[in-house]
């Protein structure tokens, strides 16, 4: 469905000096740089996956997503999506796909959300039942019903957020690029976004392409990722593969009664209070079923948990391995 080829996009960039002289001299010379956002980027998804595209800011992942969405064309290379370039027939194209920014706005500022929603279903010429009947199960699912008719600048980063998901999924599309779509919601709408999404691509087998910074998305959603740094794509695979590579510590918590903690080879001791011990287990020299049993040996153990290193660690010592 999503063919990437080689892309490389390169933005021209004008440079501004300090100084009331340079500032005049600017008027009649322009001095530019040239800033290279994707290198020879290569990829393809197929129908009906949920692809996590990570990486730091200034990567090249909203490039990306306007690339594949017709904003931008790319300096080399070639794209397609449904077997057509994005930017050759952008009307046609964005009739089959949702896009949600977490930084720009798809709502008309001063008007309710509720006539944005009217307005974008003129524009896409979504049949009336069809639009019904996603407005009320978007509505439901995201708890819009108290606010969709308040303009949307009195709403609040998390309230707007979720009105612009909605936004973009009233058209029935097939595939979405979701750039940040959870920025600034709490908990309860993160998960209420994320089962959805779950749900609109088993049901409906809509493919979805997801950027984030919060790693709760990706490992709750996608079973693949696609790593990207300073414009070229570092890691394309399985994000089991990638945090076993990189999960090399385990967290025991262990209540226990007895006084005789062995010293054991590959663990370091985070805490220690009466009848709780925590410890770091680095699972490259010895495993937690080892720890465990010479735990037991000694000691009478009432209740261990075994818990793995944070994933926003474990992606942070990606980024410092590519150094990103």
């Amino acid at each position: 469905m999503i063919t990437f080829d080689d892309i490389s996009m390169t933005y021209k960039v004008a440079e501004r000096k300090q100084g009331l002289g340079a500032s005049i001299r600017s008027v009649f010379k322009r001095d530019f740089t040239y800033v290279e956002a994707l290198k020879n980027v290569s990829f393809n998804i197929d129908d009906g996956e949920i692809i996590g595209y990570i990486g730091p800011n200034g990567a090249g992942k909203s490039t990306t997503i306007k690339i594949l969405s017709g904003i931008l064309v790319p300096t080399s290379g070639d794209c397609s999506v449904f077997d057509k370039r994005p930017w050759e027939n952008r009307i046609k194209h964005v009739s089959k796909i949702g896009v949600v920014f977490g930084q720009r706005s798809q709502l008309m500022w001063d008007i309710p959300a509720i006539d944005s929603f009217e307005l974008l279903r003129d524009i896409y010429k979504v049949p009336e039942d069809t639009y019904r009947k996603n407005l009320e199960e978007i509505v439901e699912i995201f708890s819009l019903s108290d606010f969709i008719k308040m303009p949307i600048r009195q709403l609040s980063l998390g309230q707007r957020m979720r009105c612009e998901i909605a936004a973009s999924l009233l058209h029935s599309p097939k595939i979405i690029f979701l750039d940040e779509p959870t920025i600034g919601l709490d908990a309860v709408s993160k998960v209420a976004v994320r089962n959805f999404i779950k749900r609109i691509n088993k049901e409906n087998g809509v493919t979805v392409m997801l950027t984030t910074h919060d790693m709760g998305d990706i490992d709750a959603l996608t079973d693949r990722v696609m790593l990207i740094g300073k414009g070229k794509l570092l890691y394309n695979g399985s994000f089991t593969q990638m945090k076993s590579k990189y999960d090399g510590k385990s967290i025991l918590t262990i209540d226990y009664d007895g006084f005789a903690i062995p010293n054991i080879s590959g663990t370091t001791v985070t805490s220690r209070e009466d009848g709780r011990l925590v410890l770091s287990v680095d699972t490259s020299e010895t495993t937690v079923s080892h720890v465990i049993s010479e735990l037991t040996s000694c000691v009478t153990v009432f209740n261990i948990g075994v818990e793995s290193r944070p994933i926003e660690e474990i992606i942070a010592d990606v980024y410092e391995d590519y150094s990103l």
